[in-house]
């Protein structure tokens, strides 16, 4: 199928709504900053940015007036000391903006800062966007329902976010994955199926190979590679339960060939019945936090009622639970996903209990 038809050609921007306003004040999310990512837009100039190999990256190196250059290099840093300290002034002479970049490719147009701390020459990125309700929720459930916790700020009309280190998964299918031994495309394969069944509990969609890095990290005498997403613009919003798949994507053909060749289908189903049983677990860990964050989606419009149409029935079909037909929101269908994982989770665990009490 080709992604013309899999996905939509425009998602529109979301905004935040008062309640979930609120939520990101009690949990730390909103935070007053100094700059605003209409502020960036004034940059007067660019190049293109190319990669070692001379590819073009689809991202351009901005520059700005000597005017409005010291302005904006002073707002990044104290958005650095925000995001990564505790905000004070302290640090910022120790550290120096190397470049801002800024893509135009996709919905979110983003800006990538490069932060260099002067004393070791160290660095590290964060990103500037523009804040959609979407996004926000996505980043929220990947921190609390994926292995991996994450940073970012929201103020007005702005998004912040800590960049988060990997291989694009792109990269990694061309440059690296022709390289990998046999048991590590077997893990690779493990993990594609967790990946693929995690980005469906949640309703991420649109996890494209250049939408998550894949991390190596070492472990004794071998690599064990996880898989991250990077890009949470199609949380809650497709009404194809395709695009809420990883392995319907062409650019994840590869990924997929290895879970064909390296996985019996009894593998693939025990990963999945993991992956549900792990996500499960973090909703009940997750507690109020989750509540509220999904409570407020169930009155939050961040999809088209033909997208909520199409997925509920969709779901249903998979399910068999009728639940899912009475959904009017996309923060419903979302709610009765979760909880449907939860109930199974719970429902396996009693029957469990009750077989060891009778043994």
């Amino acid at each position: 199928m080709s992604e013309e038809k899999l996905m939509s050609k425009k998602k529109p921007a979301y905004p935040i709504n008062k309640k979930l306003d609120g939520y990101l004040h009690r949990y730390n999310r909103k935070i007053e900053i100094p700059i605003f990512y209409d502020d960036l837009l004034r940059f007067s100039g660019s190049v293109v940015v190319y990669d070692s190999e001379g590819a073009d990256t689809l991202w351009v190196r901005v520059f700005y007036s000597e005017f409005d250059r010291e302005e904006i290099d002073l707002s990044l840093k104290k958005v650095y000391s925000i995001l990564h300290s505790d905000g004070g002034d302290r640090i910022l002479e120790y550290l120096n903006v190397d470049a801002v970049d800024y893509c135009t490719f996709g919905n979110s147009k983003p800006f990538r800062i490069k932060v260099r701390n002067i004393l070791n020459d160290n660095y590290t990125y964060f990103y500037v966007k523009k804040t959609d309700a979407s996004r926000v929720y996505g980043l929220e459930l990947e921190h609390m329902l994926s292995p991996y916790n994450l940073n970012f700020l929201v103020f007005g009309d702005t998004l912040i976010e800590e960049h988060i280190a990997g291989i694009p998964g792109d990269v990694f299918i061309n440059d690296v994955l022709p390289k990998c031994t046999e048991a590590e495309k077997s893990q690779l394969a493990k993990e594609f199926v967790k990946f693929n069944e995690r980005c469906m509990i949640r309703l991420l969609g649109d996890m494209r190979s250049y939408n998550y890095v894949i991390v190596p990290t070492h472990d004794f005498d071998h690599v064990v590679y996880k898989i991250r997403a990077i890009d949470f613009d199609q949380q809650c919003f497709e009404g194809k339960l395709k695009v809420y798949r990883p392995q319907f994507f062409k650019e994840n053909f590869q990924m997929v060939e290895l879970v064909r060749t390296k996985l019996q289908k009894y593998s693939v189903d025990q990963y999945k019945i993991e992956e549900r049983s792990i996500v499960a677990k973090r909703i009940l860990s997750s507690g109020n936090r989750i509540k509220r964050l999904v409570g407020i989606g169930k009155t939050d419009t961040i999809s088209l009622d033909e997208n909520i149409d199409q997925l509920k029935h969709q779901i249903y079909d998979l399910t068999k639970d009728l639940n899912f037909k009475k959904c009017t929101t996309m923060g419903q269908v979302l709610a009765l996903a979760l909880d449907f994982v939860k109930r199974n989770y719970e429902d396996v665990s009693l029957k469990q209990i009750l077989d060891n009490n009778q043994s």
